[in-house]
């Protein structure tokens, strides 16, 4: 017994020392590479000590700092919704864009910036956080129908798939609505991207995900309890009923943030939660909550440096980075199940 439990200790720090590593390279390296090259000396000094070259200081305060930390926070958001939707549904393949949950919050946040940026020339981030929220709950309204209505997890998930592409039609249907002046905005936020992103939209950003992934860890308890079966929590004193609540509105507010800022970004909430139950060799909640944030965080700063640097000036879409490299994992699960099956 003492052996197991220095075993998984052992694999416990070994991973997170791993993730820790990967981290602080891929921060290093996000600071230091694009289309324009900035110094390690240079990085250290501008960040600790306010020195270095002007351009370079505006560079990396202005421009890829904030980008950064939008990576970082959004990319634990999603991977965290990820979490708790297979939590919810027991189907290791749910996620929020396989769900059609991220097309819904993309439709109702489309559908707000062409109505207000037709009259004004901004719209507040509050604003976009709560369409996105909306949207993301509709689509969770339907995909509930249709669980309570097929028994087959794959049907669950081609219906949300389903849902993904009528949300996805309608938005492009939206989108030719909308002005000459907005549709470069909505093109590019449409097919996911962490650029322009500003100071104040990580604020806000780093406030509701805070918060949201702050009260995900404080129910690890009952998470653990509802993945041992709903009889077992019930029996743990855990209520249901609002236990399923919260789970819905945790990762929709998740989903919507994410996709607020940067738009529908796929496969990281199926491919990181996974993996890192994987690594670990665990699920529970009380250890895969935090070490799943830091692995979503790690995989969109990898991502977003490939989709930036790989065909430099050139930048690629988030998420068709994201979908190379997740799509793969999601593939390798299915085949798991399978046999399994």
């Amino acid at each position: 017994m003492e052996n197991e439990r220095a075993t998984r200790h052992l694999r416990y720090s070994i991973t997170l020392a791993i993730f820790a590593g990967l981290f602080v390279v891929l921060f290093i390296m996000n600071i230091n590479l694009g289309s324009v090259s900035v110094q390690i000396k240079d990085i250290f000094q501008i960040l600790f000590f306010q020195g270095g070259s002007e351009t370079d200081y505006g560079i990396i305060w202005k421009l890829r700092l904030p980008r950064m930390m939008a990576s970082i926070i959004l990319g634990g958001a999603l991977s965290l919704s990820g979490f708790l939707l297979q939590t919810f549904f027991n189907n290791p393949i749910a996620g929020p864009y396989v769900l059609g949950i991220s097309s819904g919050a993309k439709l109702m946040v489309a559908i707000v910036m062409v109505m207000v940026l037709s009259k004004y020339h901004t719209v507040s981030s509050g604003v976009l956080i709560a369409a996105a929220f909306v949207g993301a709950m509709i689509s969770m309204g339907f995909v509930l129908l249709v669980a309570r209505a097929v028994e087959r997890s794959s049907m669950l998930i081609v219906s949300g798939v389903m849902i993904g592409y009528i949300c996805s039609a309608i938005t492009d249907f939206v989108i030719t609505f909308a002005d000459d002046a907005s549709i470069v905005n909505l093109h590019s936020w449409s097919r996911g991207s962490f650029s322009g992103t500003s100071w104040e939209n990580v604020r806000v950003m780093a406030v509701v995900v805070l918060i949201t992934s702050v009260i995900a860890f404080l129910m690890s308890k009952p998470i653990g309890a509802y993945q041992l079966g709903e009889s077992y929590a019930q029996n743990m004193g855990v209520n249901i009923k609002w236990f399923r609540v919260m789970l819905v509105l945790l990762s929709s507010v998740l989903c919507a943030c994410v996709t607020a800022f940067a738009g529908p970004i796929s496969f990281v909430g199926i491919a990181v939660p996974h993996l890192v139950k994987s690594f670990l060799k665990t699920s529970k909640p009380l250890i895969v909550i935090p070490v799943c944030f830091l692995g979503g965080a790690i995989f969109c700063l990898g991502c977003d440096l490939i989709a930036r640097t790989i065909l430099a000036p050139t930048e690629l879409s988030i998420s068709s980075v994201t979908a190379v490299l997740g799509a793969p994992i999601v593939i390798g699960i299915m085949l798991k199940q399978r046999a399994r099956g």
